[in-house]
Formats: C-alpha cells, sequence, structure tokens
C-alpha cells in the first residue's frame, strides 16, 4: 500500500511549551548597560537557561559571546560620556589621566640639608637592629 504524503494540516502539532519571545533590541540594551543575566531573564521574566536557548536560536552562539560583544558597546559609550564629562570637570580629567596615562598622586619628598643631630639619628636608627633583624616598632602582647 503506497503511503500518502501528509498536508499541512494533517501533521502533527509539535508538543511542548511555546518558545519564549525576548525581544533582541531590549536585549542588546541590557547587555550594553552591563546587566547580569540573571537580572536580564528576571527583566523578561523568565529562566537563565530560556535566555541562553534564546540566544543560541536568535545568534547561533553563546550568550557570553552575545554579551560580551553588546557590553562591548556599553564600555564604548560609558567611555564616550566620560570624556566629555573630563572637558568640563577637573576630576574627571584627573581620573581618566590615572587610569589611562599612568599618572598618579606621588609625592616625593627630598632633603637637601640635614643638620648634626639629624644624621646621628638616622644612623643610629638604621643601626639599631643589634644583629637581631627584628623591628624596632614591633608591639609585644
Amino acid at each position: 500500500m503506497a503511503r500518502k504524503k501528509k498536508t499541512e494540516e494533517e501533521k502533527p502539532k509539535k508538543l511542548g511549551r511555546p518558545f519564549k519571545e525576548i525581544d533582541q533590541e531590549q536585549f542588546e540594551k541590557l547587555c550594553a548597560l552591563q546587566c547580569t543575566q540573571v537580572e536580564i531573564a528576571d527583566f523578561f521574566k523568565c529562566n537563565v537557561d530560556t535566555v541562553n536557548d534564546w540566544c543560541k536560536r536568535t545568534y547561533g552562539c553563546l550568550y557570553s559571546e552575545v554579551y560580551n560583544k553588546n557590553a562591548s558597546v556599553g564600555k564604548i559609550s560609558l567611555r564616550r560620556t566620560q570624556w566629555k564629562q573630563a572637558e568640563h570637570s577637573a576630576s574627571m580629567a584627573i581620573w581618566l589621566g590615572k587610569q589611562y596615562l599612568g599618572q598618579s598622586d606621588k609625592l616625593e619628598t627630598t632633603i637637601t640639608e640635614i643638620d648634626e643631630e639629624q644624621r646621628m639619628a638616622i644612623e643610629e636608627f638604621l643601626s639599631n637592629d643589634n644583629g637581631t633583624n627584628e623591628d624596632p616598632y614591633t608591639v609585644e602582647e
């Protein structure tokens, strides 16, 4: 007996729950804002596994890859805002200088002259370990 090809109407319906709808644009914005995976799942009122599965279906890769790409966009936006802020804020300019230019608040002190009494006190301090190499400021309990 020849089999008859089933039409669309005759095909059995898929069982199981329908996929959760996640707005792709909202998802990408949440990643850019550095939201955690749990926060994103809570926003869409679903489970973290649902977000993972949605990423695989939508982007064809893992959540972490999608997140890192979109989080980078958020970091760029934040950096742009900080640079603009630095034009009007000395403290922001100083902070950016410390972060990106290796600047610091190092305070260097040089002694140009010391009197004999100060020199002797320094020598005594430096030679006062009596061969024990103990810290003279250690407090015994």
